[in-house]
Protein backbone atom coordinates (compact mmCIF):
# COMPACT_ATOMS: atom_id res chain seq x y z
CA UNK A 1 0.00 0.00 0.00
CA UNK A 2 2.52 2.12 -0.25
CA UNK A 3 1.94 2.01 -3.72
CA UNK A 4 0.30 5.24 -2.88
CA UNK A 5 -1.42 7.18 -6.15
CA UNK A 6 0.05 9.94 -6.24
CA UNK A 7 3.84 9.70 -4.74
CA UNK A 8 5.31 11.86 -7.75
CA UNK A 9 8.67 11.05 -7.45
CA UNK A 10 10.57 8.94 -4.70
CA UNK A 11 12.70 11.62 -2.61
CA UNK A 12 15.02 12.09 0.03
CA UNK A 13 14.02 13.53 3.33
CA UNK A 14 16.88 15.93 4.41
CA UNK A 15 17.79 16.84 7.80
CA UNK A 16 16.99 20.29 6.77
CA UNK A 17 13.31 19.25 5.52
CA UNK A 18 12.60 16.82 8.30
CA UNK A 19 13.88 19.75 10.96
CA UNK A 20 10.90 21.97 9.48
CA UNK A 21 8.17 19.68 10.52
CA UNK A 22 9.41 18.12 13.58
CA UNK A 23 8.68 21.58 15.64
CA UNK A 24 4.97 20.34 14.49
CA UNK A 25 4.74 17.33 16.30
CA UNK A 26 3.03 18.48 19.11
CA UNK A 27 0.69 16.73 21.07
CA UNK A 28 -2.19 14.05 20.89
CA UNK A 29 -5.98 14.69 21.56
CA UNK A 30 -8.12 12.12 22.73
CA UNK A 31 -11.94 13.25 23.42
CA UNK A 32 -10.43 16.79 23.50
CA UNK A 33 -7.56 16.74 25.84
CA UNK A 34 -4.24 17.69 25.02
CA UNK A 35 -1.58 15.35 25.99
CA UNK A 36 2.51 15.39 25.72
CA UNK A 37 4.92 13.81 24.06
CA UNK A 38 6.90 11.98 26.38
CA UNK A 39 10.61 12.11 26.04
CA UNK A 40 10.65 8.04 26.50
CA UNK A 41 10.78 5.25 24.06
CA UNK A 42 8.07 2.74 23.34
CA UNK A 43 7.42 0.69 26.59
CA UNK A 44 7.95 -2.79 26.92
CA UNK A 45 5.13 -5.33 26.85
CA UNK A 46 4.03 -6.33 30.09
CA UNK A 47 4.39 -10.00 30.90
CA UNK A 48 0.65 -10.26 31.38
CA UNK A 49 -0.16 -9.08 28.04
CA UNK A 50 -0.04 -11.88 25.44
CA UNK A 51 -1.98 -11.74 22.73
CA UNK A 52 -5.61 -12.73 22.62
CA UNK A 53 -5.84 -16.79 21.30
CA UNK A 54 -5.56 -17.23 17.65
CA UNK A 55 -8.34 -18.19 15.74
CA UNK A 56 -11.51 -16.81 13.74
CA UNK A 57 -13.05 -14.93 16.94
CA UNK A 58 -9.89 -12.88 17.64
CA UNK A 59 -7.45 -13.60 14.63
CA UNK A 60 -4.76 -13.01 17.16
CA UNK A 61 -5.16 -9.55 17.98
CA UNK A 62 -4.73 -7.99 21.55
CA UNK A 63 -7.45 -6.50 23.99
CA UNK A 64 -6.94 -2.87 23.85
CA UNK A 65 -6.14 -2.54 27.65
CA UNK A 66 -5.18 0.36 29.47
CA UNK A 67 -1.15 -0.80 29.11
CA UNK A 68 -1.94 -1.48 25.23
CA UNK A 69 -3.03 1.71 24.72
CA UNK A 70 -0.62 3.12 26.81
CA UNK A 71 2.13 1.75 24.22
CA UNK A 72 0.20 2.83 21.25
CA UNK A 73 0.20 6.51 22.15
CA UNK A 74 4.06 6.07 22.83
CA UNK A 75 4.67 4.21 19.81
CA UNK A 76 2.67 6.88 17.48
CA UNK A 77 4.20 9.91 19.18
CA UNK A 78 7.27 8.01 18.45
CA UNK A 79 6.87 7.82 14.89
CA UNK A 80 5.55 11.25 14.59
CA UNK A 81 8.83 12.35 16.03
CA UNK A 82 11.57 10.18 14.08
CA UNK A 83 9.34 11.44 10.73
CA UNK A 84 8.68 14.76 11.39
CA UNK A 85 4.84 13.95 10.97
CA UNK A 86 2.93 17.68 11.54
CA UNK A 87 -0.89 15.38 12.47
CA UNK A 88 -1.98 12.14 13.02
CA UNK A 89 -5.30 10.64 13.40
CA UNK A 90 -5.16 6.68 14.47
CA UNK A 91 -8.99 5.04 14.87
CA UNK A 92 -8.32 1.34 15.38
CA UNK A 93 -11.66 -0.77 16.11
CA UNK A 94 -11.55 -4.48 17.38
CA UNK A 95 -14.50 -7.25 17.67
CA UNK A 96 -15.51 -7.02 21.28
CA UNK A 97 -11.97 -6.15 22.60
CA UNK A 98 -12.07 -2.39 22.47
CA UNK A 99 -11.68 0.43 20.52
CA UNK A 100 -8.91 3.20 19.90
CA UNK A 101 -9.23 6.51 18.15
CA UNK A 102 -6.53 9.15 19.17
CA UNK A 103 -5.30 12.85 17.00
CA UNK A 104 -2.39 13.58 18.06
CA UNK A 105 -0.10 16.42 17.09
CA UNK A 106 -1.46 19.87 14.51
CA UNK A 107 -3.73 19.80 11.58
CA UNK A 108 -2.36 23.60 11.04
CA UNK A 109 1.29 24.48 12.01
CA UNK A 110 0.38 28.15 11.10
CA UNK A 111 -1.79 28.40 13.86
CA UNK A 112 -1.23 25.27 16.53
CA UNK A 113 -4.61 24.46 15.16
CA UNK A 114 -4.74 20.71 16.45
CA UNK A 115 -5.88 17.49 14.70
CA UNK A 116 -8.94 15.85 15.26
CA UNK A 117 -10.82 12.98 14.48
CA UNK A 118 -13.86 14.61 12.67
CA UNK A 119 -11.59 16.53 9.91
CA UNK A 120 -12.05 15.92 6.47
CA UNK A 121 -8.93 14.62 4.46
CA UNK A 122 -7.48 14.00 0.88
CA UNK A 123 -7.26 9.99 0.44
CA UNK A 124 -5.06 9.43 -2.64
CA UNK A 125 -5.10 6.01 -3.91
CA UNK A 126 -7.70 4.89 -1.69
CA UNK A 127 -10.10 6.51 -4.46
CA UNK A 128 -8.84 3.21 -6.21
CA UNK A 129 -11.30 1.04 -4.00
CA UNK A 130 -14.17 3.33 -5.10
CA UNK A 131 -13.16 3.07 -8.59
CA UNK A 132 -13.26 -0.98 -9.05
CA UNK A 133 -16.00 -0.71 -6.76
CA UNK A 134 -18.14 1.27 -9.18
CA UNK A 135 -16.58 -1.03 -11.68
CA UNK A 136 -17.66 -4.20 -10.31
CA UNK A 137 -21.07 -3.09 -9.69
CA UNK A 138 -21.39 -2.52 -13.18
CA UNK A 139 -20.06 -6.16 -13.74
CA UNK A 140 -22.63 -7.49 -11.60
CA UNK A 141 -25.46 -5.81 -14.04
CA UNK A 142 -24.19 -7.59 -16.98
CA UNK A 143 -22.84 -3.92 -18.33
CA UNK A 144 -18.83 -5.04 -18.59
CA UNK A 145 -17.06 -8.22 -18.34
CA UNK A 146 -13.08 -8.05 -16.76
CA UNK A 147 -12.00 -9.92 -19.71
CA UNK A 148 -13.24 -7.40 -22.20
CA UNK A 149 -10.57 -5.43 -23.79
CA UNK A 150 -9.88 -1.41 -22.96
CA UNK A 151 -10.61 -0.57 -26.14
CA UNK A 152 -13.97 -1.72 -26.14
CA UNK A 153 -14.66 1.35 -24.10
CA UNK A 154 -11.70 3.67 -24.75
CA UNK A 155 -9.92 4.54 -28.20
CA UNK A 156 -6.54 5.57 -28.89
CA UNK A 157 -5.13 2.86 -25.96
CA UNK A 158 -1.85 1.84 -26.74
CA UNK A 159 -2.55 -2.26 -27.18
CA UNK A 160 -6.33 -1.86 -26.31
CA UNK A 161 -7.39 -4.59 -27.92
CA UNK A 162 -5.14 -7.29 -25.84
CA UNK A 163 -5.13 -5.36 -22.43
CA UNK A 164 -8.56 -6.13 -20.04
CA UNK A 165 -10.25 -4.54 -17.22
CA UNK A 166 -8.98 -7.15 -14.94
CA UNK A 167 -5.14 -6.50 -15.96
CA UNK A 168 -6.15 -2.53 -15.50
CA UNK A 169 -7.82 -3.27 -11.98
CA UNK A 170 -5.02 -5.65 -11.00
CA UNK A 171 -2.37 -3.30 -12.17
CA UNK A 172 -1.10 -5.68 -14.52
CA UNK A 173 -1.45 -3.90 -17.90
CA UNK A 174 2.03 -3.42 -18.35
CA UNK A 175 1.00 0.68 -19.01
CA UNK A 176 3.32 3.46 -18.72
CA UNK A 177 2.42 5.42 -15.41
CA UNK A 178 1.68 8.55 -16.08
CA UNK A 179 2.91 10.08 -12.75
CA UNK A 180 5.98 9.16 -13.79
CA UNK A 181 5.96 11.65 -17.04
CA UNK A 182 9.33 14.63 -16.07
CA UNK A 183 6.77 16.97 -18.04
CA UNK A 184 3.93 16.13 -16.10
CA UNK A 185 5.73 16.48 -12.61
CA UNK A 186 6.74 19.55 -13.92
CA UNK A 187 2.88 20.81 -15.50
CA UNK A 188 1.78 19.97 -11.96
CA UNK A 189 4.29 21.30 -9.98
CA UNK A 190 4.34 24.91 -11.58
CA UNK A 191 0.66 25.44 -11.14
CA UNK A 192 -0.43 23.02 -8.59
CA UNK A 193 -3.94 24.85 -8.64
CA UNK A 194 -4.68 23.81 -12.64
CA UNK A 195 -6.67 21.62 -13.98
CA UNK A 196 -6.10 18.10 -15.75
CA UNK A 197 -8.37 16.20 -17.60
CA UNK A 198 -8.35 12.54 -17.94
CA UNK A 199 -7.62 12.64 -21.93
CA UNK A 200 -4.45 15.34 -20.85
CA UNK A 201 -3.61 12.57 -18.32
CA UNK A 202 -3.29 9.77 -20.58
CA UNK A 203 -1.34 11.43 -23.06
CA UNK A 204 1.73 11.90 -20.47
CA UNK A 205 1.26 7.85 -20.52
CA UNK A 206 0.60 7.33 -23.81
CA UNK A 207 4.04 8.93 -25.52
CA UNK A 208 5.92 6.06 -23.40
CA UNK A 209 6.63 2.81 -24.86
CA UNK A 210 4.61 0.05 -22.96
CA UNK A 211 6.33 -1.23 -20.23
CA UNK A 212 5.67 -5.32 -20.41
CA UNK A 213 3.12 -7.22 -22.48
CA UNK A 214 -0.41 -7.28 -20.99
CA UNK A 215 -1.05 -9.72 -17.66
CA UNK A 216 3.15 -10.66 -17.30
CA UNK A 217 4.24 -8.43 -14.36
CA UNK A 218 2.54 -6.59 -11.41
CA UNK A 219 3.38 -2.61 -12.29
CA UNK A 220 1.43 -0.31 -9.94
CA UNK A 221 -0.05 2.48 -12.10
CA UNK A 222 -2.31 5.43 -11.90
CA UNK A 223 -2.88 5.21 -15.86
CA UNK A 224 -4.61 2.23 -15.29
CA UNK A 225 -7.41 3.54 -12.74
CA UNK A 226 -7.95 6.91 -15.26
CA UNK A 227 -8.95 4.23 -18.15
CA UNK A 228 -11.47 2.01 -15.75
CA UNK A 229 -13.00 5.97 -14.57
CA UNK A 230 -14.02 6.48 -17.99
CA UNK A 231 -15.48 2.78 -18.17
CA UNK A 232 -17.27 3.35 -15.03
CA UNK A 233 -18.68 6.60 -17.15
CA UNK A 234 -19.55 4.92 -20.40
CA UNK A 235 -20.90 1.76 -19.12
CA UNK A 236 -22.94 3.63 -15.83
CA UNK A 237 -23.95 6.78 -18.30
CA UNK A 238 -22.74 9.48 -16.07
CA UNK A 239 -19.31 10.71 -14.74
CA UNK A 240 -17.32 8.45 -12.60
CA UNK A 241 -17.90 10.56 -9.84
CA UNK A 242 -21.53 10.85 -9.41
CA UNK A 243 -21.93 6.70 -10.28
CA UNK A 244 -19.93 6.59 -7.46
CA UNK A 245 -21.90 8.02 -5.21
CA UNK A 246 -24.92 7.03 -6.62
CA UNK A 247 -24.06 3.49 -6.09
CA UNK A 248 -21.17 3.59 -3.79
CA UNK A 249 -21.71 5.42 -1.31
CA UNK A 250 -25.02 6.29 -0.66
CA UNK A 251 -25.66 2.75 -0.12
CA UNK A 252 -22.73 2.31 2.43
CA UNK A 253 -24.03 5.36 4.29
CA UNK A 254 -20.70 7.07 3.43
CA UNK A 255 -22.28 10.89 3.56
CA UNK A 256 -18.63 12.31 4.12
CA UNK A 257 -16.84 10.91 1.18
CA UNK A 258 -17.06 12.81 -2.08
CA UNK A 259 -15.70 13.31 -5.88
CA UNK A 260 -14.68 16.89 -5.40
CA UNK A 261 -15.26 19.23 -7.92
CA UNK A 262 -11.27 21.14 -8.37
CA UNK A 263 -9.97 21.77 -5.59
CA UNK A 264 -12.95 22.11 -3.49
CA UNK A 265 -12.12 20.38 0.01
CA UNK A 266 -14.72 20.75 2.70
CA UNK A 267 -14.41 22.15 6.14
CA UNK A 268 -12.75 21.49 8.44
CA UNK A 269 -9.79 19.80 6.90
CA UNK A 270 -6.29 19.77 8.03
CA UNK A 271 -3.30 22.15 5.79
CA UNK A 272 -1.31 19.41 3.92
CA UNK A 273 2.37 19.56 3.78
CA UNK A 274 4.70 18.15 1.18
CA UNK A 275 7.98 18.60 -0.55
CA UNK A 276 6.96 17.42 -4.14
CA UNK A 277 7.12 20.98 -5.50
CA UNK A 278 9.03 22.71 -8.25
CA UNK A 279 11.70 24.12 -5.45
CA UNK A 280 11.96 20.89 -3.55
CA UNK A 281 11.30 23.16 -0.35
CA UNK A 282 8.15 22.05 1.68
CA UNK A 283 5.01 24.08 0.63
CA UNK A 284 1.09 24.16 1.80
CA UNK A 285 -1.26 21.63 -0.44
CA UNK A 286 -4.52 21.97 1.00
CA UNK A 287 -5.65 24.32 -2.27
CA UNK A 288 -3.92 22.12 -4.80
CA UNK A 289 -6.14 20.91 -7.32
CA UNK A 290 -6.35 16.88 -7.20
CA UNK A 291 -7.93 16.73 -10.93
CA UNK A 292 -4.66 15.15 -12.03
CA UNK A 293 -5.50 11.94 -9.88
CA UNK A 294 -9.33 11.96 -10.63
CA UNK A 295 -10.58 8.45 -10.58
CA UNK A 296 -7.42 6.65 -9.17
CA UNK A 297 -6.88 9.34 -6.15
CA UNK A 298 -9.11 12.49 -5.89
CA UNK A 299 -11.38 11.13 -3.04
CA UNK A 300 -11.91 13.16 0.02
CA UNK A 301 -13.49 11.59 2.86
CA UNK A 302 -13.27 11.30 7.07
CA UNK A 303 -12.21 8.92 9.95
CA UNK A 304 -15.83 7.48 10.10
CA UNK A 305 -16.24 6.61 6.53
CA UNK A 306 -13.16 5.19 6.24
CA UNK A 307 -13.82 2.84 9.22
CA UNK A 308 -17.37 1.64 7.48
CA UNK A 309 -15.23 1.42 3.69
CA UNK A 310 -12.47 -0.87 5.55
CA UNK A 311 -14.75 -3.61 6.21
CA UNK A 312 -17.48 -3.09 3.43
CA UNK A 313 -15.06 -3.10 0.45
CA UNK A 314 -12.91 -6.09 1.87
CA UNK A 315 -16.18 -8.31 2.12
CA UNK A 316 -18.29 -6.60 -0.12
CA UNK A 317 -21.06 -6.24 2.50
CA UNK A 318 -22.69 -3.00 3.81
CA UNK A 319 -23.71 -2.26 6.95
CA UNK A 320 -26.77 -2.99 6.74
CA UNK A 321 -26.15 -6.66 5.66
CA UNK A 322 -26.67 -6.33 2.56
CA UNK A 323 -24.18 -7.36 -0.38
CA UNK A 324 -22.57 -4.65 -2.32
CA UNK A 325 -20.83 -6.82 -4.62
CA UNK A 326 -21.93 -10.02 -5.17
CA UNK A 327 -19.83 -13.15 -3.27
CA UNK A 328 -18.68 -14.23 -7.00
CA UNK A 329 -17.62 -11.28 -7.97
CA UNK A 330 -15.92 -10.17 -4.48
CA UNK A 331 -14.06 -13.45 -4.79
CA UNK A 332 -12.50 -11.68 -7.60
CA UNK A 333 -11.51 -9.01 -6.31
CA UNK A 334 -9.93 -10.75 -3.36
CA UNK A 335 -7.97 -13.21 -5.27
CA UNK A 336 -4.80 -11.59 -4.97
CA UNK A 337 -1.76 -12.63 -7.10
CA UNK A 338 1.97 -11.82 -5.71
CA UNK A 339 3.62 -8.83 -6.25
CA UNK A 340 7.50 -7.64 -6.43
CA UNK A 341 6.54 -6.89 -2.69
CA UNK A 342 7.25 -9.39 -0.10
CA UNK A 343 4.37 -10.15 2.38
CA UNK A 344 2.15 -8.12 -0.17
CA UNK A 345 -0.32 -9.76 -2.58
CA UNK A 346 -2.97 -7.44 -5.00
CA UNK A 347 -5.96 -7.86 -6.20
CA UNK A 348 -8.71 -6.12 -8.02
CA UNK A 349 -8.00 -2.28 -6.66
CA UNK A 350 -6.95 -4.27 -3.39
CA UNK A 351 -3.87 -5.28 -1.24
CA UNK A 352 -3.61 -8.21 0.87
CA UNK A 353 -0.46 -7.18 3.10
CA UNK A 354 0.06 -9.96 5.64
CA UNK A 355 -3.86 -10.27 6.03
CA UNK A 356 -4.50 -6.59 6.20
CA UNK A 357 -6.76 -6.46 3.15
CA UNK A 358 -7.59 -2.52 1.97
CA UNK A 359 -5.47 0.17 0.54
CA UNK A 360 -3.24 2.95 1.07
CA UNK A 361 -3.75 6.59 -0.06
CA UNK A 362 -1.05 9.74 -0.44
CA UNK A 363 -0.63 12.72 -2.44
CA UNK A 364 1.46 16.20 -2.42
CA UNK A 365 0.17 16.54 1.72
CA UNK A 366 -1.82 13.84 2.87
CA UNK A 367 -1.30 10.20 3.24
CA UNK A 368 -4.04 7.35 4.36
CA UNK A 369 -4.59 3.81 5.48
CA UNK A 370 -7.22 2.05 5.75
CA UNK A 371 -7.26 -2.04 6.24
CA UNK A 372 -9.28 -4.69 7.46
CA UNK A 373 -8.23 -7.85 9.08
CA UNK A 374 -11.11 -10.31 8.15
CA UNK A 375 -9.63 -12.79 10.82
CA UNK A 376 -10.38 -10.77 13.79
CA UNK A 377 -12.87 -8.13 12.48
CA UNK A 378 -10.47 -5.24 13.40
CA UNK A 379 -10.31 -2.40 11.39
CA UNK A 380 -6.94 -0.33 11.27
CA UNK A 381 -7.22 3.80 9.71
CA UNK A 382 -4.27 6.24 9.68
CA UNK A 383 -4.90 9.76 8.70
CA UNK A 384 -2.16 12.80 8.55
CA UNK A 385 -1.40 15.59 6.85
CA UNK A 386 1.98 14.94 5.32
CA UNK A 387 3.23 12.82 2.32
CA UNK A 388 7.42 13.46 2.96
CA UNK A 389 8.93 10.03 3.40
CA UNK A 390 11.32 9.05 6.28
CA UNK A 391 14.49 7.21 5.19
CA UNK A 392 12.25 5.72 1.85
CA UNK A 393 9.21 4.94 3.90
CA UNK A 394 6.07 6.38 4.09
CA UNK A 395 4.65 7.55 7.14
CA UNK A 396 1.47 5.89 6.82
CA UNK A 397 3.27 2.59 6.11
CA UNK A 398 5.71 3.64 9.53
CA UNK A 399 2.34 4.69 11.99
CA UNK A 400 0.64 0.77 10.28
CA UNK A 401 4.05 -1.16 11.05
CA UNK A 402 4.03 0.68 15.01
CA UNK A 403 0.71 -0.20 15.65
CA UNK A 404 0.18 -3.49 14.50
CA UNK A 405 3.43 -4.68 15.60
CA UNK A 406 1.21 -4.30 18.85
CA UNK A 407 -1.74 -4.84 18.55
CA UNK A 408 -1.81 -7.96 16.26
CA UNK A 409 1.63 -9.36 16.01
CA UNK A 410 0.81 -11.83 13.64
CA UNK A 411 -0.43 -9.83 11.11
CA UNK A 412 2.61 -7.19 10.98
CA UNK A 413 1.92 -4.41 8.29
CA UNK A 414 5.56 -3.83 6.65
CA UNK A 415 4.86 -3.02 3.65
CA UNK A 416 8.19 -1.04 1.85
CA UNK A 417 8.22 1.64 -0.03
CA UNK A 418 8.38 0.81 -4.47
CA UNK A 419 10.34 3.07 -6.26
CA UNK A 420 7.89 2.69 -9.34
CA UNK A 421 5.18 4.03 -7.50
CA UNK A 422 6.54 6.94 -5.81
Amino acid sequence: MTHACSRLRRGVVTATVAGALMAAAAGGTASGTTVPVPAASVPAMDATESPSPSGSATGGVRTLTPAVTGRLDAAVRQVMREAGVPGVTVGLWTHGQGTYVRSFGVADRSDGRGMSPDLYTRIGSETKTFTVTALLKLVDEGRVGLDDPIGRYVGGVPGGDRITLRELAGMRSGLFNYTEDPDFFKALTSDPQRPFTPRQLLDYAFRHPALSPPGREFSYCNTNLILLGLVVEKAGGMPAGDYIRENVLAPAGMHHTLFPAGAAFPAPHAQGYTDQTASGAVEETAGWNPSWAWTAGAMISDLDDLHTWARTVATGVLPDGTTLIGPATQKQRLTTLPTTIPGAGYGLGIFDVRGWIGHNGSLPGYESLTVYLPSAQATLVVLLNTDISHDGAEPSTLFGEAVTEIVSPGHVFDLPAQPAAR
